[in-house]
């Protein structure tokens, strides 16, 4: 059994995509630059909203510093205003959490969605469940990069062999591997199996309940 398991958010916890992609594209709108179908979303989200954006820059635009800036300031304010919209919790998970809960696992969240954004959607479909919620923060590095991951385990007082880290894309399994953490693969989220076993999952599961039963066992 897992003392402590973190989770990541987007494509795990909630299905987000439709609602990053609308802000995205709206961006985009505003500039007159081409929208983006859903589907590449997939690929664009994970590394954090300066980086989703870069993907989403004509390759003619100059991407200067404060255009990065503009950007984000737009992209932050469309997103905390709509961030719900379309967002749903996977099915199974609001449950599965509530149960490892219950059995005395400690859960946090990380996310490189930015802090101020990630809380508030997380507490609305998972109320109370978690014992922290940790989002992107300006001048810190984010996910695979454990800095944030190292400061969440010890407020947690969790210590790597008894962590467990889940998340759908090969930037959360390359974020545990970085903290010396075990990793599960999800399947439900973004991305394929075949992109997280070629970064090496230590788990990979496809239901809710596969995943408590490997966090349990």
């Amino acid at each position: 059994m897992y003392q402590n398991v973190i989770f990541d958010l987007d494509g795990t916890l909630l299905n987000t995509l439709e609602d990053l992609a609308d802000a995205t594209n709206w961006v985009c709108a505003r500039r007159g630059w081409p929208a983006h179908r859903l589907e590449e979303y997939k690929n664009f989200v994970g590394n954090g909203a300066p980086k989703l954006l870069e993907r989403v820059v004509p390759g003619q635009v100059e991407l200067t510093d404060a255009l990065r800036c503009q950007l984000l300031e737009e992209f932050t304010r469309r997103y905390n205003d709509h961030k719900s919209d379309k967002t749903t919790a996977y099915p199974g998970m609001p449950e599965a959490v509530a149960r490892l809960k219950e059995a005395g696992v400690k859960l946090a969240v990380l996310s490189n969605k930015p802090h101020e954004a990630a809380r508030p959607v997380v507490e609305r479909y998972y109320p109370g469940l978690f014992y922290k919620i940790q989002g992107a923060l300006p001048g810190v590095p984010v996910k695979p990069d454990p800095t944030l991951l190292h400061k969440l385990m010890e407020e947690m007082g969790a210590c790597q062999k008894d962590t467990l880290f889940a998340g759908d894309s090969n930037v959360d399994i390359r974020t545990a591997k970085n903290g010396g953490l075990t990793s599960c693969g999800v399947l439900w989220g973004f991305r394929t199996r075949a992109e997280l076993e070629a970064e090496g999952a230590d788990f990979v599961v496809d239901t809710a309940q596969a995943l408590v039963e490997l966090i349990l066992s």
